[in-house]
C-alpha cells in the first residue's frame, strides 16, 4: 500500500504566529498514526490545518493527499476526497437532528456541486434514498451500541462529553472516510466512554481495513484501545521523533524534558 498523506516542510500561522514549523510526515494506506506532544505543540493546529481551516495559514509547505496536493483545497472538498475530523469539542446545533444531518453530509458527499438532489437515491448526482439512510443508520447504530432514539436528538444539543464523541465516531462510520483525524477525541472522557469510542474505531476498521487514522492525544491510555502502528512526537511545531507503540509508553513516564531541552519535564496529559 502507498502513501495516503504526504506532509512536507509544512509552516503554518494562526493569527500572525507561526505555529507549524517546518513539520513533515507520511502515513501509508490502512495505517494509525499517534500523536503526542505537550500543549502548544501544534498538535490541533495539524489537525486544523489538514481540514482547511480558514484561520489557519500555510505559509510553505506542502500536503499531498491521494497523489493531490490538497492545500489550496476547500474544507468541503478534501471531506468528499476522503478526509474526515473528528473534533476535540464538537459544536451543538438546536433544531437539527443527529439523523438529519447526518443524511445531508452523505448527500454532500454523494451530490456532484452545482447538481441538484432527486432525494431517489438513483442516478449520477443523486442522494441517498430515504429507505437505504434508515437501513444503513440502523446497522452503523447497532455496531455502535447506541439507541435508536438517539438519532431523533437534536446534534450535541444536552449531549454528555461521551455522546459528543460516540456522535464523532457515529459521523465517521456513516461517511466512511479514508483517513480519520481524531482531534484529542479521549479528552474529558472517563474510562467507560474511552472504552466505547475505542471500540467504535476499532470496528470500523475490521469493516475497513484500508482505512487510515491519525490520532492526536496527550494520554498513552487511549492507544491502550486504539492499538497505533506509529507513534511520533511533537515539540515546538515540529516532528522530533518517531517509533513504535513503546514511544508512547516512555513518553508516559518521562514526559518531553528530553525532547525540550533545559526546560522542565511536562507530563504526557498535561
Amino acid at each position: 500500500m502507498g502513501a495516503d498523506l504526504v506532509i512536507t516542510k509544512l509552516h503554518v500561522n494562526v493569527e500572525g504566529q507561526e505555529i507549524l514549523k517546518g513539520l513533515d510526515l507520511e502515513i501509508n494506506r490502512g495505517e494509525i498514526h499517534a500523536i503526542m506532544g505537550p500543549n502548544g505543540s501544534g498538535k490541533s493546529t495539524l489537525a486544523n490545518t489538514l481540514m482547511g481551516h480558514p484561520a489557519y495559514e500555510v505559509t510553505a509547505g506542502e500536503i499531498w493527499f491521494k497523489g493531490e496536493n490538497i492545500v489550496e483545497l476547500l474544507p468541503d472538498e478534501r471531506s468528499r476526497l476522503g478526509l474526515f475530523l473528528a473534533f476535540q469539542y464538537p459544536s451543538a446545533i438546536p433544531g437539527v437532528s443527529v439523523a438529519n444531518f447526518l443524511r445531508t453530509a452523505i448527500n454532500a458527499h454523494r451530490v456532484e456541486p452545482g447538481t441538484s438532489d432527486n432525494g431517489n437515491g438513483s442516478g449520477k448526482g443523486s442522494g441517498i434514498s430515504m429507505r437505504e439512510f434508515r437501513q444503513l443508520l440502523k446497522d452503523k447504530m447497532a455496531m455502535l451500541k447506541m439507541d435508536a432514539s438517539f438519532a431523533r436528538r437534536y446534534l450535541n444539543d444536552g449531549f454528555s462529553g461521551g455522546e459528543k464523541k460516540r456522535n464523532e465516531i457515529l459521523q465517521m462510520a456513516m461517511l466512511k472516510p479514508t483517513l480519520a483525524i481524531m482531534d484529542e477525541t479521549d479528552s474529558g472522557l472517563d474510562i467507560d466512554a474511552l472504552k466505547v469510542v475505542a471500540n467504535g474505531v476499532n470496528k470500523l476498521r475490521e469493516r475497513n481495513p484500508d482505512m487510515t487514522v491519525l490520532l492526536i492525544t496527550h494520554y498513552q491510555r487511549l492507544l491502550n484501545y486504539i492499538k497505533p502502528d506509529h507513534v511520533h512526537v511533537m515539540v515546538r511545531g515540529k516532528i522530533v521523533r518517531s517509533g513504535g507503540p513503546e514511544v508512547a509508553l516512555q513518553l508516559e513516564e518521562g514526559g518531553y524534558a528530553e525532547y525540550q531541552g533545559e526546560e522542565e519535564a511536562v507530563p504526557v496529559g498535561a
